[in-house]
């Protein structure tokens, strides 16, 4: 086992677990919803990336676009996509006094909603895409080969991560986002729009989905129509381990469950690696029996962004 292609390995999954965590951190910050519609909003970004062809069996074609362009278009269809779903439902709903589990369900029904659209246009047979094809190379990095895709995943990332990091703390909208996260009612009594600030969340975590849409079609090259459910999941499960309410602590969660992943696929016998989440999971079962409040929260666990 290669230090140096396992720490590239985990980093390169954290970095996407981690910007999935961050929009549902987001979210959650001001809603107090878990949006499992974000693994789909992930897939419809990938389906975005193609033009349907005319026979089931022939590969689809990446949109003719500049690499520049097809990544600026991405990251605002999906942006935009995420606006939507929270003008149409969850803004409905939220006026209509819905409670957590009724948004919940909306989520739900948001993701299994856009998973029937994707199924009917383009059936559910997985399709082989390539993207960013100057990224499936390999380079020598510390004396050992590692894919380009992994390092500049990690990169961009790292990118989004600060980029995210500025606009919360350093403008007005993200510190009026930061405030409702805190308190919501007293952000509210003290002049910030709720509608607002939430369509703000919905946008900044539909970009980074949009983002992680790039990265991961990039890495495997596969189309599915389930593709962003197990991304959600683990989001979910990065912003449970860093800490519920703290976005730091979902990026960090991210992070270290990249880490976990990566090396039970490196220390695990061949025989077990299919079983690999199964471990992982027990991990994190056993992690929360220690640290229920997360592993990066700390103090009485409050909860805040």
């Amino acid at each position: 086992m290669n230090l140096v292609q396992l720490l590239v390995d985990s980093l390169a999954l954290g970095s996407q677990y981690s910007l999935v965590a961050l929009g549902i951190g987001l979210i959650f910050g001001v809603m107090r919803m878990i949006n499992f519609a974000q693994g789909d909003l992930i897939t419809f970004g990938a389906y975005m990336l193609v033009v349907p062809t005319v026979s089931d069996v022939a590969p689809p074609m990446i949109a003719a676009l500049p690499t520049p362009l097809l990544i600026a278009a991405t990251i605002a269809v999906v942006a935009l996509a995420a606006l939507l779903t929270e003008r149409l439902a969850f803004r409905s709903v939220r006026r209509k006094g819905a409670d957590g589990p009724t948004l919940l369900i909306t989520s739900f029904a948001i993701g299994y909603f856009i998973q029937s659209v994707i199924l009917f246009l383009n059936t559910g047979r997985p399709k082989s895409v390539s993207i960013l094809p100057e990224l499936s190379q390999q380079i020598v990095f510390a004396g050992v080969r590692v894919a380009l895709v992994d390092l500049v995943t990690i990169i961009a990332s790292l990118g989004l991560l600060l980029t995210v990091g500025l606009f919360l703390n350093r403008t007005r909208g993200g510190i009026a986002l930061r405030a409702a996260a805190e308190d919501f009612l007293m952000a509210r009594l003290i002049g910030v729009k709720a509608d607002r600030v939430i369509a703000v969340a919905f946008l900044v975590s539909g970009a980074l989905a949009g983002a992680v849409t790039l990265m991961f079609v990039a890495k495997t090259g596969v189309l599915d129509f389930r593709m962003g459910v197990p991304l959600a999941i683990a989001g979910f499960v990065a912003t449970v381990i860093g800490g519920m309410g703290s976005l730091t602590g979902a990026v960090l969660g991210g992070f270290a469950l990249g880490l976990a992943s990566t090396l039970l696929q490196s220390l695990l016998p061949p025989d077990l690696r299919p079983a690999r989440d199964a471990f992982l999971y027990g991990l994190v079962i056993l992690v929360l029996l220690v640290r229920p409040q997360g592993l990066f929260v700390f103090g009485p666990g409050r909860e805040r962004v």
